[in-house]
């Protein structure tokens, strides 16, 4: 089995000079890294006193999710002979937050969006979402469901 690492780098930029003396007294703003990319700018959610013009992990989570589904779809296409044309999704996640403020994912919902070429298998290039899923390597490193409802249609 091979093994892949992989390196980030999170760095708080929310200090407005008292630190996190209370909880109101800083800003939750952060940016995410890796050798050679461009930096994140991300915050948390706006429920917990985060700046919703920022990226939070949440939203990274379902994006992530999401990015690595389509990756192998494509794939998988590609390995089975149909050809994509365009690919779009408006993934769901859905949070529970506990009493005590604490929160897990309980669902995450693909909704992929895929044009084939004209006279393409629109059946086999939908069931090859359910093959995608499978191999996903974050959709197996999660706990709880993703469940993916894809619509196939041809140019």
């Amino acid at each position: 089995m091979k093994r892949h690492t992989y390196t980030a780098a999170t760095v708080w930029t929310g200090n407005d000079g008292t630190g996190t003396q209370t909880y109101k007294s800083y800003r939750r703003d952060h940016t995410l890294s890796a050798p050679g990319r461009p930096e994140l700018l991300a915050s948390s959610d706006p429920a917990f006193r985060g700046d919703p013009a920022r990226y939070n992990p949440e939203i990274l989570l379902v994006a992530s999710l999401s990015s690595c589904h389509m990756l192998w779809y494509l794939h998988l296409c590609s390995a089975n002979g149909i050809v994509v044309q365009a690919y779009r999704d408006d993934p769901v996640g859905e949070m529970e937050e506990a009493d005590n403020g604490s929160g897990k994912f309980v669902r995450v919902v693909l909704h992929p969006t895929v044009t084939i070429q004209p006279g393409g298998d629109v059946a086999r290039a939908k069931a090859l979402h359910e093959e995608a899923h499978r191999y996903c390597f974050i959709a197996n490193s999660v706990n709880f469901p993703v469940e993916t409802e894809p619509t196939v249609a041809t140019a």
